[in-house]
This record gives structure tokens, C-alpha cells and sequence, in this order.
């Protein structure tokens, strides 16, 4: 057996960085944005790429379904969510922090860029042997090795994330009904 690594071509190696670096730069300036709106369609953004990354890598239906349900459906919620509060102009959601906590967070975030690039250096091999998945998809197809775990084992967690999704609107509209009744009130004054 050759230690011979395939070489993807320059295109696929080319367009992965890209999908990569415009995930990351989209992350960034999702967490750094103080308009809500703003950040929610960086975080869009953020999804698109990633979808891009997991077609790229041969897993063409959580693509999809990270096209469909994160930047699909669970982003509408959250931007419902955002214009039913009416935060009101940036200034007042502003992140009350001061320089400690930031430089804090930076240090966080270079160990953990530090700790990736060690992985990334490390040559652990595989545990999964050569064309066992290549089989797999074969003898039961694309969607049942994710659908299969969902449905069996994480069906509990799954359905807790979507009532939390649920108790979160909820708890949205409850919040802006209450703000405008307060509003109302003292515009009656």
C-alpha cells in the first residue's frame, strides 16, 4: 500500500477556500454586527457557504437541507422574531462591554484557532475503512444514514429543539404585545 494522497483539482481546491473564507468572514461580522437585521442576514450568508462546503464534499442533502431549514425557515422565524420586537435603533441593543471582555474574547478565539491548526497538523488516520462508505450509501442510499439517527436515536433532542423554536416565537409575541400595550398607554397620557 502507497502512502500516495489524491490531488483534487484546482478548481474544487480553489472554490473550497473561497466557501471556507466566506464562511468564516460571514461569521465574524454576524457576531460583530449590532443591527439585529444586519447580523441575521450575515448569518444567512454564513449558511449559504456552508451549504456550498457540504455539496463540495459529496453530502448534496444536508446541503439542501441547510439551504431549506437554517437559512430557509429557521432564519424568517428569527427575523420575525426580530421585527416583532421592534428593537429599535442600534444604539439602544448596543453591547454594553468594555475593551476587557473583547480583548478577552480575542485571546478565547486565537487558543481556539491555535488548538485547530495543531489538529490540523496532527496525521491521525481514519477510523473508517477504505470504500466502507461508498458501500453504505449503496445498500441503503444518501438520506438514510442521516434520516435513520434523527428519527431513532436524537428524536427526543429533535423534538425539544422544536418546541423550544416554538416557545421562543411565542415568548417573542408575548414580549411585543407587551411593549405595545405599554406604548399605548403612555401615548394615552
Amino acid at each position: 500500500m502507497s502512502d500516495v494522497q489524491p490531488t483534487l483539482p484546482l478548481f474544487y481546491t480553489f472554490n473550497f477556500y473561497v466557501f471556507g473564507i466566506v464562511a468564516i468572514i460571514a461569521a465574524v461580522l454576524f457576531v460583530t454586527r449590532r443591527s439585529p437585521v444586519a447580523a441575521a442576514m450575515w448569518l444567512v450568508t454564513t449558511m449559504f457557504a456552508l451549504a456550498a462546503l457540504y455539496i463540495m464534499m459529496d453530502a448534496q442533502f444536508i446541503g439542501a437541507i441547510q439551504v431549506l431549514v437554517y437559512a430557509g425557515a429557521i432564519m424568517v422565524v428569527f427575523l420575525f422574531v426580530i421585527m416583532l420586537l421592534n428593537l429599535g435603533q442600534p444604539s439602544d441593543v448596543a453591547d454594553a462591554r468594555g475593551r476587557g471582555w473583547k480583548l478577552v474574547a480575542a485571546a478565547i478565539g486565537v487558543a481556539m484557532l491555535a488548538q485547530i491548526f495543531a489538529l490540523t497538523r496532527a496525521h491521525v488516520q481514519p477510523s473508517i475503512p477504505p470504500g466502507y462508505l461508498a458501500r453504505q450509501i449503496e445498500y441503503t442510499g444518501v438520506i438514510a444514514p442521516v434520516a435513520g439517527p434523527l428519527f431513532n436515536e436524537y428524536l427526543l433532542a429533535f423534538e425539544v429543539t422544536s418546541v423550544l423554536l416554538l416557545a421562543a416565537v411565542v415568548g417573542a409575541v408575548v414580549l411585543g404585545r407587551r411593549r405595545t400595550a405599554v406604548e399605548d398607554a403612555a401615548d394615552a397620557r
